[in-house]
């Protein structure tokens, strides 16, 4: 009996990969963690931490091993993020791409953090995968607690009203942001209270820090 699906010349040996889009709030701005390619066509140009996958590795602990490499030790909130695989994404051969998104609440020393906006130069297609990742970080803000995953475990409200300003890229009314986040019911009050320039501003930690759905702030 023929096989259902008989193989033609054409058939491609298509490779799987997995990119690493690492971000965290850095001086104010969005930054990423990004590489030097090594080798190729694309060779001294920024890219994502990223490469093939092992033959017996899941496509989470492939990601896991590449973030690992670039940012040992980290602890971060990773989220599958898209799959990416038109023809001549890479130069070399043909591979589907499944990225990553990884948040941080510090960025780590020892990586190379650059700023996302205005919109990097990189390697590959990894310009669209840049773009994919920040236009899912801005979505989930509204719909999501995942703010969490950029902050400390204590903060105050103005430090978290900086993440959503500083991610979704316009200023929020103080008022009614602390208004609609405290309905949400997402945050603990820790009774104590941070001491800077200004008046002291109480501490909060969030109730989990998991992804969960919620409303809009």
């Amino acid at each position: 009996m023929a096989p259902a699906h008989p193989s033609t010349h054409n058939d491609a040996t298509v490779g799987v990969a997995v990119d690493v889009v690492p971000l965290t709030l850095q001086e104010g701005a969005l930054h990423a963690a990004v590489v030097r390619v090594e080798r190729g066509d694309e060779r001294g140009r920024l890219a994502f931490p990223g490469g093939r996958v092992r033959e017996n590795e899941s496509l989470d602990d492939a990601a896991a091993r590449w973030l690992d490499g670039t940012l040992p030790g980290v602890r971060a909130h990773v989220e599958q993020l898209y799959t990416f695989g038109e023809p001549g994404r890479d130069p070399a051969s043909r591979v589907v791409s499944v990225a990553y998104l990884a948040l941080l609440a510090r960025p780590l020393p020892g990586a190379l953090w650059v700023p996302c906006e205005p919109a990097l130069r990189l390697a590959y297609d990894h310009r669209t995968i840049l773009r994919t990742a920040l236009e899912r970080l801005r979505a989930k803000l509204a719909y999501t607690n995942l703010a969490w995953a950029l902050l400390d475990e204590s903060f105050t409200l103005g430090e978290l009203q900086h993440v959503y300003e500083t991610v979704l890229g316009h200023t929020l009314d103080r008022r009614n942001f602390r208004k609609r986040i405290l309905a949400l019911d997402l945050l603990t009050p820790l009774g104590t209270t941070r001491h800077g320039a200004h008046r002291p501003a109480q501490l909060y930690r969030f109730r989990t820090r998991r992804p969960i759905t919620v409303g809009v702030p």
